[in-house]
């Protein structure tokens, strides 16, 4: 009995991972397509896009799951706080993309790492072992190397006045808390109907904004002028917060948001691939400790 408890909880912890590098590969391709969203329909819009298909999709697989979880005081309750604060956060976000470099902006946008792991810690009372908290770190100091690319652009204290790096620092530390809640909330009732929550959220607030503003009537022409960027956003955004949103269900939040938040590292990886470009030797030593440190990860969570 024992030997079969222990497989089912490493089977648990080997699909957890999965599907947190499944969300790291799709926030990888996804984030080149938003941004360029946003360049060309503008932050609210792209936003909609993104929510309005997700509250759509979700809606036929968790319909039976409305009753019962409306009635659940506590479940309501992290789910409405996940999706204001995740609404926020990528309004914050995006309009970092609209307005900062990359160069500058993706660094700080990493610290959402350490946000979500001490909330995760402090107030969920997850557990990690000394080799977990080392390999996150290694992680964290992997993602930062990889895609800063110039020392300088580490000097925060000098670079807090270029355009977009207030809203990155913001959107940073509201997006680890959303992060976190989004991870509870799926743990309270379950990562479909967390998603459509949030989702149906973060459209009607959209709403809000964009009716008075006549927005709305721009949406049929922003389909057919960018339909490319618009549609490739929608499916790997959504593909990327669901499975993330199922492996924190299986692993710790902490594991979770460290494996999928090498995403960032991956955009860098992509660049040489892709677009053959040249990187500073501090980036590749990024790009092999973040790397090193998720397959390390993977293998030590659930042993």
């Amino acid at each position: 009995m024992f030997a079969d408890s222990s497989d089912t909880i490493y089977l648990m912890a080997l699909l957890g991972i999965f599907f947190a590098v499944a969300a790291l590969v799709s926030w990888g391709f996804g984030d080149f397509f938003i941004q360029r969203a946003t360049r060309q329909i503008g932050v609210w819009r792209t936003l909609f896009f993104i929510d309005f298909a997700a509250a759509l999709f979700f809606l036929p697989f968790i319909y039976e799951e409305i009753g019962p979880t409306f009635s659940n005081g506590r479940g309501m309750f992290l789910l409405t706080a996940a999706g204001l604060v995740i609404f926020l956060a990528a309004l914050l976000i995006f309009k970092s993309y609209k307005d900062g470099k990359l160069a500058i902006v993706e660094p700080i946008l990493a610290f959402e790492l350490p946000v979500v792991v001490a909330l995760g810690i402090f107030t969920w009372g997850e557990k990690l072992s000394v080799i977990e908290i080392l390999l996150i770190g290694s992680v964290f100091l992997g993602i930062v190397l990889a895609i800063t690319k110039h020392h300088t652009h580490l000097h925060y204290h000098k670079r807090i006045f270029e355009r977009g790096v207030v809203w990155a620092v913001l959107g940073a530390i509201v997006m680890g808390l959303g992060s976190f809640l989004l991870g509870v909330s799926s743990q309270e009732t379950s990562p479909l109907f967390t998603m459509w929550y949030t989702s149906l959220i973060s459209v009607i607030l959209c709403l809000f904004y964009m009716v008075p503003k006549g927005e709305v009537k721009k949406l049929i022409n922003d389909l057919r002028a960018h339909k490319k960027s618009v549609i490739s956003q929608v499916i790997l955004d959504n593909a990327a917060w669901t499975f993330y949103a199922f492996s924190m269900t299986l692993i710790p939040i902490s594991i979770a948001t460290t494996i999928s938040e090498s995403y960032i590292a991956l955009s860098v990886v992509l660049g040489i691939v892709v677009n053959h470009e040249k990187i500073q030797r501090h980036q590749k030593i990024g790009v092999a400790l973040a790397i090193a440190g998720v397959i390390f990860l993977g293998m030590v969570t659930g042993k």
